[in-house]
C-alpha cells in the first residue's frame, strides 16, 4: 500500500514508519524538518512540509492510498495546530479520492461510551488547568475527523512510553481496567493492523493494557 504518515518524525511516528516499511508498505514520511528524520529505505520517501499549510498537505497526498496521522501537540503549543492540520488532511484526502485514515489522540479526549474512573477525572482536571488549549485542540482535531465521510479510525492512547512490544493489549473504551501507560511499539503495531483490517472504522477506540 502507498501511504503517507504525518508526524513521521515524532517518537510514535518513527515507529509507525519503521513497522510500515517492514510490512512491505511504500511510505511517504511527512516532516517539517528533514534533518530530524534520518531513516533510509528503498520504499521510503521524505516530504518536507507543514501540516498547517493546505497546499503542502494536498501535494503530499498525491497518488497515495491511505493516511496515518501521528500528529501531536508541539512544545510550546502552536494554537489550533491539530485542528487546522486535521481540516487540511480531511479536505486533501477528499480532493485526492483517498478514504482510509487512521489518526491518533490521547485518552483525555473522552467519548460517549467511556466510563472514566476517579483517576481519569483527576487527570482531566489537571489537563483543563495546565493544558486547556492543547486539550481543546485535541478535541477539535477529533471532531473534524468524525465529521468527515472518510473511513476513519481515531486510535486513542494513554501516556505513551518507550517500552517493549508485547502484542498483548485491550481495545475498547475507557473503564476501570484501562491502563495509564502504553508502549509506542504496541501502539504502532495496532495502528498498522487497524489500517488494513478496519475493525474500528468510524470509531474512537482506546488501546491500552
Amino acid at each position: 500500500m502507498d501511504l503517507v504518515v504525518f508526524g513521521a518524525s515524532g517518537r510514535l511516528g518513527r515507529k509507525i514508519v519503521e513497522d510500515a516499511l517492514t510490512a512491505g508498505h511504500r511510505v511517504r514520511a511527512f516532516v517539517r524538518t528533514p534533518s530530524n528524520f534520518t531513516a533510509q529505505h528503498p520504499h521510503l520517501t521524505l516530504f518536507q512540509g507543514d501540516s498547517m499549510n493546505a497546499e503542502s498537505v494536498y501535494k503530499a497526498l498525491a497518488e497515495q492510498q491511505a493516511v496515518i496521522s501521528a500528529l501531536g501537540p508541539e512544545r510550546p503549543p502552536i494554537p489550533e495546530m491539530m485542528e487546522i492540520s486535521a481540516r487540511n488532511i480531511v479536505t486533501g484526502m477528499k480532493e485526492q479520492g483517498i478514504y482510509r485514515l487512521v489518526s491518533t489522540s490521547g485518552a483525555g479526549v473522552w467519548q460517549p461510551k467511556d466510563q472514566p474512573k476517579f483517576i481519569d477525572y483527576f487527570m482531566a482536571i489537571l489537563l483543563t488547568v495546565f493544558a486547556k488549549e492543547v486539550l481543546r485542540d485535541s478535541f477539535a482535531n477529533v471532531e473534524v475527523i468524525k465529521g468527515s465521510n472518510l473511513d476513519w479510525t481515531v486510535v486513542r492512547f494513554p501516556r505513551l512510553t518507550d517500552g517493549p512490544r508485547t502484542g498483548k493489549y485491550r481495545v475498547g473504551y475507557i473503564d476501570k481496567t484501562s491502563s495509564s501507560r502504553f508502549s509506542r511499539a504496541d501502539g504502532a503495531e495496532f495502528i498498522l493492523k487497524e489500517l488494513t483490517e478496519k475493525n474500528w472504522v468510524r470509531k474512537c477506540p482506546l488501546v491500552s493494557y
